[in-house]
């Protein structure tokens, strides 16, 4: 049974987005692209939210059809169109190919799907991670730190009434000041 992995970028001041949902901040570099890609080829599958989800459908199906895109870039498109994907929406109905919609987050539901799959599941989008940190179903979680402070944004850790102790795993230092910090469940 693979885990459920929560794996978000956030800045300095724990955001994991701007004012209107702005992540030009992000530093993804060759680098650190392939490494993304590294990690994301060996997911069982993508476990996101509507919003998540259709950002990344606008955009990965095709992205490998530009020529001009770089090479780390057209690969993470490959791996996006062959990677199953659930989608968590009260209001999609459908979604595009190997996407499959589901409603409200139910925790036997979505270990069932992490009994299905031999790779971890990779959870997207800060109000589905939110969703499963409340049923408990988050066991890690890899936090790529950006080095900007934006002053103001969604948190990527809401405050809630219960904590969570973890334990470290590993951490790595990208050449653009990106430094992963990835933590299991204790």
């Amino acid at each position: 049974m693979g885990k459920i992995v929560l794996s978000m970028s956030m800045s300095l001041d724990g955001c994991m987005e701007g004012p209107d949902r702005d992540i030009g901040w992000h530093r993804v570099d060759d680098e650190l692209h392939r490494y993304f890609n590294e990690r994301c080829a060996g997911m069982g599958a993508f476990l996101e939210g509507r919003v998540t989800y259709e950002l990344m459908e606008g955009f990965w199906p095709t992205a490998d059809s530009d020529p001009a895109a770089p090479a780390p870039m057209r690969e993470f498109a490959r791996i996006w169109r062959e990677k199953p994907k659930y989608v968590f929406s009260r209001t999609l109905r459908q979604a595009g190919p190997n996407a499959t919609v589901l409603g409200e987050v139910d925790p036997e539901e979505v270990r069932a799907l992490a009994r299905r799959y031999p790779g971890d599941l990779a959870v997207g989008g800060a109000d589905l991670a939110e969703s499963f940190r409340r049923h408990d179903l988050i066991d890690a979680y890899d936090v790529y730190v950006h080095p900007v402070l934006i002053g103001r944004g969604k948190p990527l850790f809401p405050a809630r009434d219960t904590g969570t102790a973890l334990r470290l795993t590993g951490t790595r230092a990208f050449g653009n000041g990106v430094v992963l910090l990835a933590y299991e469940r204790e």
